[in-house]
């Protein structure tokens, strides 16, 4: 099956699994925040941070190790995938092991970064802090299965059984919250459904690939091993870069305001991961594709593909920046009240980040397809001091919007570093372009932007679902317009245009 028909296939799964996900979060959500409160909202939001910062351990030998798959799997080499799972195997299952400890050891210390938890104990944050832990330790002796189905480009298999088991946890959760109306219960009922989860998972790809189960399975050679260890090393700085950078606002946020701020922020970020989900299937589905495109075919062919690939996520991550900065707000305040909403100016740094984040999301796809590991691996270990050092001075002086300054800043530095890196390494070329194209794509953005607040600022005065619906129309047309009028002759958008038409 070719490349483009393995990644229209992963994206119609993928497009299928988040539609029923998103809007089973959003029930639950409510369901949530109705039963339990916005506290027990941000309690949640903190432990996952906390678990993601403990992953660390995994230190990038996920990525190193698929990148390792596309080769064999292109070959149809059995004995080396054999071997390479080996490998795998045997380093996730001491990762469980290290996330385990990590975690237990980090009990003694939950109490300094949680901040006005309200009428919850600290006993009882224990036990749900420990529920997350097992979540996660367990994950890793089944994680590792997936990467063979996704290096032979077969990513609905984990986007489809990740969609059914959310739909069913969070289907029963909702029962349970307005059943019993315990915190404890809803986790209790997560971690079981996700447990038979993973059992499943064992099974099926045990099926799917029974040579997985072989004995005989040869040791990778030194020569084989060496480029691995070299990518994982690199992938180690960058998995502490990254991990610093996106998972430490929810924990600076508790420590420094208080947790209930980690639930008010979870709302948007429920709204803007369950949107960017939709973008990132297609994004995601075709990075296998990368891996066998750069394996395979000429310099000049990866980089027409790569330009096609960055003109698609300038247009999508453009169009939902605007959508996101006009429609946010009015929708957080249809749904679950005024007193859920955060200040004008912190939506704006938010919003300004995930733009860029979609620019960065296009580079690091296709560097991590193209093997690129090494070259740029201090810049996340930059990035996350400067992240780090500025966001807690400035939450100490002007509060939550000195937390997404940091944010802001440090994404522009890998914003404006990683291109001239990728391009040298992997297209030959310096990359200028690559900024050209950048300020080309930001100029309708910009003029969709300054309208459509104008027309917000006169439609959005009663607060009503008919000024909402008018303000979508409008978000949908304007943007979408702008962009065709400026882009609709280029050999880009004509490429898209003949995939999407035939």
């Amino acid at each position: 099956m070719s490349r483009v028909a393995n990644a229209s296939r992963n994206i119609m799964f993928g497009y299928l699994g988040s539609i029923v996900t998103l809007a089973a979060s959003f029930i639950s959500r409510s369901v949530f925040i109705y039963t339990l409160g916005v506290t027990y909202l941000g309690v949640n939001g903190l432990f996952t941070s906390v678990l993601s910062v403990l992953s660390l351990a995994e230190l990038g030998i996920g990525t190193a190790m698929n990148f390792s798959l596309y080769k064999p799997v292109a070959l149809g080499d059995i004995e080396t995938i054999k071997a390479l799972m080996k490998l795998y195997r045997r380093a996730y299952k001491a990762i469980a092991l290290i996330i385990a400890l990590l975690g237990l050891s980090a009990v003694p210390f939950l109490k300094f970064i949680i901040k006005e938890p309200g009428s919850i104990t600290m006993n009882e944050l224990t036990i749900y802090y420990l529920v997350f832990l097992f979540n996660t330790v367990s994950t890793y002796f089944v994680a590792y299965k997936y990467s063979l189905s996704n290096a032979e480009q077969k990513n609905y298999i984990q986007t489809n059984i990740h969609a059914v088991t959310r739909v069913v946890s969070l289907g029963v959760q909702i029962v349970v919250l307005l059943m019993f109306k315990s915190f404890l219960i809803y986790l209790l009922t997560g971690a079981a459904i996700e447990l038979l989860q993973k059992i499943y998972v064992s099974l099926f790809f045990n099926r799917m690939y029974p040579y997985l189960l072989d004995n005989n399975v040869k040791e990778l050679t030194k020569d084989q091993k060496k480029p691995i260890v070299t990518n994982i090393k690199a992938l180690a700085i960058h998995k502490i870069g990254s991990i610093s950078v996106h998972q430490t606002d929810n924990i600076i946020i508790s420590s420094f305001i208080n947790v209930a701020t980690v639930g008010l922020l979870s709302n948007y970020n429920l709204i803007i991961t369950g949107i960017t989900g939709f973008i990132n299937i297609i994004f995601n589905s075709v990075i296998s594709g990368f891996g066998n495109l750069v394996a395979t075919e000429s310099k000049e062919k990866q980089y027409y593909l790569f330009k096609v690939y960055r003109f698609l996520g300038f247009w999508l991550y453009g169009f939902t920046s605007i959508a996101f900065l006009i429609l946010i707000t009015p929708f957080i305040q249809l749904w679950i009240g005024k007193e859920m909403i955060l200040p004008n100016i912190v939506i704006y740094l938010i919003i300004a980040n995930y733009y860029f984040m979609g620019h960065r999301i296009v580079i690091n796809n296709f560097k991590t397809a193209a093997g690129i590991f090494d070259s740029d691996k201090y810049i996340s270990l930059v990035q996350a001091a400067v992240n780090l050092v500025v966001s807690i001075l400035l939450v100490q002086k002007i509060g939550l919007p000195g937390i997404f300054i940091g944010t802001v800043v440090q994404g522009l530095i890998s914003t404006f570093t990683r291109p001239f890196i990728v391009f040298r390494q992997a297209f030959g070329r310096n990359g200028i372009e690559y900024y050209i194209d950048s300020l080309k794509y930001l100029f309708p953005i910009v003029i969709a932007t300054v309208l459509l607040n104008f027309l917000k600022n006169t439609i959005w005065v009663q607060n009503s679902i008919l000024e909402f619906i008018v303000l979508f129309v409008l978000v949908m047309i304007i943007p979408n317009a702008l962009f065709l009028i400026s882009f609709g002759r280029s050999s880009e958008f004509n490429y898209l245009k003949n995939i999407v038409l035939a």
